[in-house]
């Protein structure tokens, strides 16, 4: 297990984006994400979730505030930061005529792996995902669940200090989220910081130890999934109602 710092894993502070023709997107949010934790980020379209994303993983510039992932600036050294991170968009970025074993092993030759490497990497994925059954079958030929473990195993092909994962459990069935959610606790119990948005409100109770929900490009509230509830006296959809005045998460995201 990776020894975990007292400093946070993603810091944001005063951060500032705006973009012609949309104005302010992101106004003043502040964000601190203890290592080796799930950290939720909720919030309704337009939020600004994603640009944040984006920006704390070197994808957008910003223009104001102070931005540090896994101890390095993003503005002064993105290329450190890119070395120490894994980002898995909504969508598998895999090849589906390729088998699991294969994309593991490109990819990791895409990272300047040698041939040798890679293929040891490979290996060790495949376990640590429970994937060596399927390893050699087309990925067209995997379930949901199992196409979004080989992503979220090829994110970590550098094996990431800290991971951004955008709605990691969109359109799967129960049990595949369920697959994918054993998977994401066992990288937060391995001492991966997980930084992760979704709409679904279960998945952020299941999966999250801390939440910031956001609005209007800044977070109004934050805390433990217990801690959110508490304060409004109901549920987590209650709470995102109240924070945010809007209707609940699932509604605010269609």
């Amino acid at each position: 297990m990776r020894l975990l710092s007292c400093e946070p894993a993603v810091l944001c502070e005063g951060l500032r984006k705006s973009f012609p023709g949309r104005g302010v997107v992101l106004d003043g949010l502040d964000l601190a994400v203890t290592p080796g934790t799930v950290h939720g980020l909720l919030g309704p379209n337009g939020a600004g979730k994603t640009t944040a994303i984006q920006i704390l993983s070197t994808l957008q510039r910003f223009d104001a505030g102070r931005v540090v992932v896994a101890g390095h600036d993003v503005a002064r050294d993105p290329a450190g930061v890119r070395a120490r991170i894994g980002v898995a968009g909504q969508y598998a970025a895999l090849d589906e005529v390729l088998t699991g074993r294969q994309n593991l092993e490109l990819f990791g030759r895409l990272h300047h792996l040698r041939t040798r490497a890679a293929r040891t990497r490979a290996d060790e994925l495949l376990e640590r995902f429970r994937l060596q059954a399927a390893a050699d079958r087309p990925v067209r030929h995997y379930s949901g669940g199992m196409r979004r473990r080989l992503d979220l195993a090829v994110s970590m092909i550098r094996d990431a200090r800290v991971l951004f994962l955008d709605e990691p459990s969109t359109g799967l069935d129960p049990r595949s989220r369920g697959e994918v959610w054993d998977a994401v606790r066992e990288l937060a119990e391995a001492g991966t910081t997980v930084l992760l948005t979704t709409q679904y409100l279960e998945e952020a109770d299941r999966l999250c130890s801390r939440i910031s929900v956001m609005d209007h490009g800044r977070i109004v509230a934050e805390g433990s999934p217990d801690e959110l509830k508490a304060r409004v006296g109901g549920s987590l959809d209650d709470a995102f109602l109240e924070l945010t005045g809007g209707p609940n998460l699932q509604e605010a995201v269609r």
